[in-house]
């Protein structure tokens, strides 16, 4: 498992102790963890509704996905 090392404001550190006290998560490594999934998870549902909202403007790639992937 790797470390990372973070500069927080003062602001952050406050939200961060906050947080962690309210019972979200257990420590602050706890807090980063379970924020970097919340974002990965929100990418993730942002990128199927954006292509939800290409679909219904008729954007989409029609063909063989073997040769599509050649093209690019």
């Amino acid at each position: 498992m790797s470390m990372l090392s973070v500069p927080l404001t003062p602001e952050l550190e406050k939200t961060i102790n906050r947080l962690v006290e309210d019972g979200v998560a257990t420590n602050k490594a706890d807090l980063a963890r379970k924020a970097i999934e919340y974002f990965a998870e929100q990418r993730a549902i942002q990128d199927v509704l954006d292509a939800q909202k290409e679909l219904g403007e008729g954007k989409f790639l029609k063909g063989d996905l073997d040769e599509l992937a050649k093209k690019i």
